[in-house]
């Protein structure tokens, strides 16, 4: 009987102990909450010390005129941009993938242009790593703070030129970043000379377009505020030849399909474009840089004029 009673007692205490939220088991099941938005990132010097990252890459702010915070992005220079100081460098923004922004997220890919950079495969090219904002790249005023569009083209674009030498403008995106760079471009077209919006959610935007601006229940956007109808009025403008635009993706990446079809739609629309698809890769903008990244790199310098030759 004592046995029993034994048995019955470990019985019970296992299983509280089990079902209890402090158990490593429910720990490691639990989801970890998202980092709460902030417009500015700064990382520790010892962490951008360790973190592999180029040495040409560091954190910046501007203090945005709308909103009166400060806005963080990380900044690639090439050692040219200090070695020469009368020479000015044409750029490329990178806007990052997912909601809400940082502007941590794609600075991996710094990496890849650096490399590229020193082994003469593109000439000395600034990039920029903004922070999206809290919709990552949209106008989203149902959220306070929350244009991340105007405050990429009107605010941190003009900080860019006026604090940097720089010369011709490209953007690129992936991902939600992609979705951006979409929107982006068919708005401003004349402020790039070239985009590239890659593994962009093109189902979404279809879906925004189809629902009166409604992305979902909780997110809802501007009727026409969506890549498929900013397409369709971009198709009308007599320059849109002018800008050259590619399209990139990963063949086992989720938004290939939808990809494929906005392909379709662009030429239906007659708006010339190219593709550069990456066999194998997941949705991942790290895995297709790694993979095939350098026809993207060499993308916008096709469309930057040529450096001249310098005196060494």
């Amino acid at each position: 009987m004592n046995r029993l009673r034994s048995f019955l007692f470990l019985s019970v205490v296992f299983s509280l102990v089990s079902a209890s939220p402090l158990s490593a088991q429910n720990k490691a099941k639990a989801k970890k909450k998202p980092a709460p938005f902030a417009w500015n990132n700064p990382p520790s010097a010892a962490w951008l010390e360790k973190s592999g990252l180029p040495s040409g890459l560091r954190h910046a702010t501007f203090a945005s005129p709308s909103m009166g915070v400060e806005v963080g992005y990380f900044i690639y220079l090439p050692d040219a941009y200090e070695a020469e100081a009368d020479r000015a460098f044409p750029v490329v923004f990178h806007l990052h993938g997912g909601r809400p922004g940082s502007e941590m997220k794609s600075i991996k890919l710094s990496g890849f242009v650096d490399q590229a950079v020193r082994n003469g495969d593109i000439q000395p090219t600034i990039y920029v790593f903004p922070n999206g904002g809290p919709m990552s790249w949209y106008n989203y005023p149902q959220i306070d703070n929350g244009q991340g569009e105007d405050v990429f083209v009107k605010e941190l674009i003009p900080h860019i030129q006026k604090s940097y030498r720089t010369r011709e403008l490209a953007l690129e995106g992936f991902s939600q970043g992609g979705r951006g760079t979409t929107r982006i471009m068919f708005r401003y077209p004349e402020l790039f000379v070239s985009a590239a919006p890659g593994g962009s959610g093109y189902e979404p935007e279809k879906r925004i377009q189809e629902n009166e601006g409604a992305e979902s229940e909780k997110v809802v956007f501007a009727r026409g505020d969506n890549t498929w109808d900013l397409a369709a009025e971009y198709a009308k403008r007599e320059d849109r030849e002018k800008l050259p635009i590619l399209l990139w993706v990963g063949t086992k990446g989720f938004n290939y399909e939808y990809n494929l079809k906005f392909s379709d739609c662009l030429k239906s629309l007659g708006i010339p474009h190219s593709m550069h698809v990456v066999e194998g890769v997941a949705h991942s903008a790290y895995g297709i840089f790694d993979k095939d990244g350098l026809p993207l790199l060499q993308f916008h310098q096709e469309n930057f004029a040529k450096p001249a030759d310098r005196k060494k």
